[in-house]
């Protein structure tokens, strides 16, 4: 065999580089700045500057006061009270406070609580309607018609011994 022979199939395969028939500059033109300098300005800078809650709370001095120290502590500050919590399930009574109260004081998440705009409650309350005289509940007038009732099931009512009633 010639050793000028070409080992790959023809007609050859293309790819992005050689589909248009050029090459193309694959290099990307340098930035205007060495990475140092431009570290130290927006946004960089204050992305790195600024600690998320998670990041401050793996940081070296991080100290939570309020934090368990071990399970001992965590099953002492739940929300269990076994004066009127008797016979809980074992995972309610490790319910924690931060859990289902708003009122624990603490910022747990990276969020700004929005609170909604007051409305009129007033303005929009529901009333309820009682009937002024007492209506008796075995009349039929003025209910929603439907097939089920107890005229046409004799499955629906049945007598102390198991029979049914004749109608």
């Amino acid at each position: 065999m010639p050793p000028t022979r070409d080992p790959f199939p023809y007609p050859p395969y293309e790819n992005d580089d050689t589909f248009t028939g050029e090459a193309l500059n694959v290099q990307k033109a340098s930035y205007s700045k060495p990475t140092h300098l431009s570290q130290q300005e927006d946004p960089w800078n204050r992305l790195n500057a600024t600690a998320t809650l998670s990041s401050a709370r793996r940081e070296v001095y991080y100290f939570d006061p309020e934090a368990p120290n071990d399970n001992l502590d965590f099953n002492l500050k739940g929300l269990y009270n076994h004066h009127n919590d008797t016979l809980k399930n074992k995972n309610e009574v490790i319910f924690q406070k931060e859990t289902f109260r708003e009122d624990h004081g603490r910022i747990l998440k990276n969020r700004v609580k929005e609170r909604p705009p007051p409305s009129d409650h007033q303005k929009y309350a529901m009333r309820e309607w009682v009937s002024p005289r007492k209506e008796n509940i075995h009349c039929i007038e003025g209910a929603i018609e439907s097939h089920h009732s107890a005229a046409t099931n004799r499955g629906y009512s049945r007598k102390d011994d198991g029979g049914f009633y004749s109608i």
